[in-house]
C-alpha cells in the first residue's frame, strides 16, 4: 500500500525526514510514535503531498502522490483543525465531504450511525458552526469527516488529543473495528503510548527523522521496547494536548 523510497526533507540545516526504504501493507495497524520535532507531522504531510519532498518520493497503491491525485479517492486523512471549514455547521460539512466522493446525503447519514457514542450528541443538531465547537468536538469532527467515505488508508494525527477518556475509548474500538471491517491501512501518530500499544499491531519509532526501530506488536508485546526507550511506565503514560 504504502513504499518509501529515499525520502528526505530538510528545513534548514536540520533533517526533518529522512528515510531510505520503508512498506507498509494493506490491512496493518501502524503506530508512528517519537519525542517533539521526531519528524511524524511532516512524514504525515510528505505522504499527503502537503509538503513538497527534497528527495525519494512516496507511493500509495503504486501511485506517485507528488505526480497523480488518484490516490487522494481510497485516502482519508486528519492532521489539525486547518482540514476543517470551519464556517459550516458539522452536518453540512459531512455532506460536503460526502459529495466530493460521490455520496448522496442519504448515505452520508447512514455513515454516521456507528459514531453517535462518540459524538455522544454534542455534535450533531447543535445548529452552530464548527468555529464554535470546542477542541475535544472539532476533533470528532475531523476524525469522521476522514472516515466517512470508508478509505483503504486513514491517516490520524494525534486523535486522542483533545479527547475525554470516554471518548478515547470509543475511538480506539472504532479504529479496531473499522480496520478489520474494511481491510484499511490505518496509520496514527499519539504521544500516548498506552492507547497506541493497544490499537497498533506494529509500531515505527522515529528519531530525528529516522525509523529507528520497527516494532511488531503482539498481544502489547512492544510496551516494555517503548517503556526502556521513553524511560516511562505506559500505565502511567497521560495524553499530551497541543
Amino acid at each position: 500500500m504504502i513504499q518509501i523510497n529515499n525520502l528526505k526533507k530538510n528545513f534548514g540545516e536540520k533533517t526533518a525526514v529522512n528515510i531510505d526504504n520503508y512498506h507498509i501493507a494493506q490491512g496493518e495497524m501502524l503506530g508512528l510514535v517519537g519525542n517533539n520535532g521526531a519528524g511524524k507531522t511532516t512524514l504525515f504531510r510528505l505522504i499527503l503531498d502537503l509538503l513538497k519532498a527534497d528527495n525519494g518520493n512516496v507511493t500509495l497503491d503504486g501511485i506517485d502522490v507528488s505526480q497523480s491525485e488518484a490516490w487522494k479517492q481510497f485516502t482519508g486523512a486528519y492532521i489539525d483543525d486547518g482540514f476543517l471549514i470551519d464556517y459550516l455547521t458539522p452536518e453540512e460539512y459531512f455532506h460536503f465531504i460526502g459529495k466530493m466522493y460521490g455520496l448522496s446525503k442519504e448515505t452520508v447519514n447512514e455513515r454516521l450511525q456507528p459514531f453517535e457514542r462518540f459524538m455522544n450528541d454534542e455534535v450533531i443538531g447543535q445548529k452552530k458552526f464548527i468555529r464554535n465547537y470546542s477542541m475535544g468536538n472539532k476533533q470528532k469532527i475531523g476524525i469522521i469527516s476522514a472516515m466517512i467515505h470508508h478509505p483503504r488508508l486513514l491517516i490520524l494525527d494525534e486523535p486522542f488529543n483533545f479527547l475525554d477518556p470516554s471518548s478515547q475509548l470509543i475511538i480506539k474500538q472504532l479504529l479496531k473495528k473499522y480496520s478489520e471491517e474494511h481491510n484499511a491501512l490505518v496509520i496514527i501518530s499519539s504521544h500516548n503510548l498506552n492507547h497506541t500499544v493497544d490499537v497498533c499491531s506494529r509500531i515505527a519509532l522515529l528519531e530525528n527523522g529516522v525509523i529507528i526501530r520497527d516494532i511488531q506488536n503482539v498481544d502489547n508485546s512492544a510496551e516494555k521496547e517503548l517503556e526502556a526507550y521513553f524511560n516511562v511506565r505506559i500505565d502511567d503514560d497521560q495524553p499530551v494536548s497541543e
